[in-house]
């Protein structure tokens, strides 16, 4: 059978559906038409200049792979690229794509330049209608290194953030991923990082923006038609802030775009800072490769102050407001506010407030008041431990046998309730909690929690164990 355009394109097609996702096949390869087959050379269309940019980009491996399959270790590709011409005549645009990974080299068979329609790309920060051309790095001044207190718990995160700051896109911590619980400084040092470049490299264009907020301009950009234009203006970032990552979990749509915005920044030395609740084998409903890729660079986790930090913190915060506090308060406060810098601030804010205001001194008194009503208030985390003997006792069964690794149902359903109740009443990792529920991994520890989720919707007396044992957990 003679080879016909045609018939190789939709092999290659075939293979390449096999290699990617639906909607990166939909969107960037069903638009493509095969137009002609000389000797070893392909000739498809392509509807724009940008796509031809974004195939060669993102997907000329793949491209090469599959032409090579059916024409041969010569095979050529070679791109119809439809422009309008500055008369607004249709005009092909050839581009010749070589066998090697070196850039394409125009072909010499264009005898009068094209005049691609420039136009100025949407910027998502713009108010419709309010011009503005330079893009504002939405960074908080107040969040720099001077006031992030260093101590063991931090100390790496800091260390590699200041290390970024110096030399964006230029250290091994690309992408740097800080993870950590609630108020433990994340936002915080991911700000310090893009102030400190903007001091020290005022050319390049750095932005901080939220998981959410991204997700909400992609979703717009998708509404009024302008993805392409929402892309390039990711890619023209220097140094990309992503607040809560975490919060692109089950956004298919997202999670891609920032795929191939995120391969772009990388590729071309521009740095990636991201921030999450959790490190990246924790997190559930993200693809893998973007998991793969959040693991290229640091992760650096955020831990829980110490006592000695938990001081500094305090004594930098009443020193910036110009306030003095007598030692043994200040004590006090760090030794009974534990789980995260937020709280600590909180409580001497109302410390301060409440001393102005109603003409009181700082006294231990007025200082337990005030740091019993954030404990009262902030739920008690329990152990893993505490779980475990809870679930055994209302099973009636030994904690061992609990964590044995018998298959009988009634055993297994336990153990899986254990690890969903652990997951979501304690800040431990999956794999922590794995570890010590069992010697599982944290897969088994994800799979315990859907299975979990699934037969408290569908089974009444699965329903009635959860609800029992939460009451038990909730004194």
């Amino acid at each position: 059978m003679t080879n016909t355009a045609l018939s190789v394109w939709q092999a290659c097609l075939s293979f390449i559906k096999d290699n990617i996702k639906p909607q990166a096949y939909k969107t960037w390869f069903e638009p493509i038409k095969p137009m002609k087959l000389s000797a070893d050379a392909l000739t498809i269309q392509v509807p724009s200049k940008f796509f031809y940019e974004w195939l060669e980009e993102h997907y000329i491996k793949l491209l090469r792979v599959a032409l090579v399959r059916e024409l041969g270790k010569d095979a050529k590709l070679i791109y119809d690229v439809r422009m309008e011409n500055a008369y607004s005549s249709k005009q092909p645009h050839t581009v010749k794509i070589p066998s090697s990974n070196r850039k394409p080299m125009y072909g010499q068979n264009i005898s009068v330049p094209l005049e691609f329609n420039k136009r100025e790309l949407r910027n998502p920060f713009i108010i419709p209608g309010i011009q503005k051309v330079k893009i504002e790095s939405q960074l908080n001044p107040n969040y720099n290194f001077d006031n992030f207190i260093e101590g063991d718990a931090n100390r790496l995160a800091r260390s590699a953030g200041i290390a970024v700051a110096n030399k964006p896109g230029g250290t091994s911590f690309n992408p740097l991923l800080i993870y950590g619980g609630v108020g433990l400084g994340k936002t915080h040092i991911a700000h310090a990082i893009g102030v400190e470049i903007k001091n020290k490299y005022a050319d390049k264009t750095v932005l901080y923006i939220s998981a959410e907020k991204f997700t909400q301009q992609y979703i717009d950009a998708v509404k009024t038609n302008s993805r392409n234009d929402f892309i390039h203006f990711y890619q023209m970032i220097d140094v990309l802030i992503i607040d809560d990552v975490q919060f692109l979990s089950g956004k298919t749509g997202t999670q891609d775009v920032f795929f191939h915005i995120f391969n772009h920044l990388h590729q071309n030395g521009k740095q990636v800072i991201l921030t999450s609740d959790k490190a990246p084998v924790d997190m559930q409903d993200i693809e893998q490769r973007l998991l793969s890729r959040f693991k290229w660079g640091l992760s650096a986790e955020l831990q829980a102050p110490d006592f000695e930090t938990r001081i500094s913190i305090l004594q930098n915060k009443l020193f910036r407001d110009g306030v003095v506090m007598p030692d043994e308060i200040v004590e006090y406060i760090a030794k009974h506010i534990k789980s995260n810098v937020r709280e600590l601030e909180g409580v001497l804010i109302s410390m301060i407030a409440q001393a102005s205001f109603n003409k009181k001194e700082f006294t231990l008194i007025l200082t337990k008041q005030i740091v019993d009503k954030f404990v009262k208030n902030t739920n008690r985390e329990i152990s893993i431990d505490h779980i475990q003997k809870t679930v055994s006792k209302y099973f009636e069964i030994e904690l061992a046998v609990l964590q044995s690794k018998t298959r009988k149902r009634h055993i297994v359903q336990a153990r899986q309730l254990a690890m969903f109740f652990a997951k979501r009443m304690t800040k431990a990792s999956l794999a922590s909690i794995g570890a010590q529920i069992g010697k599982r991994d944290h897969a088994t520890v994800l799979h315990a929690c859907k299975t979990v989720d699934n037969l408290t919707e569908t089974d009444k007396q699965f329903r009635k164990y959860v609800e029992d044992i939460t009451k038990k957990l909730s004194y």
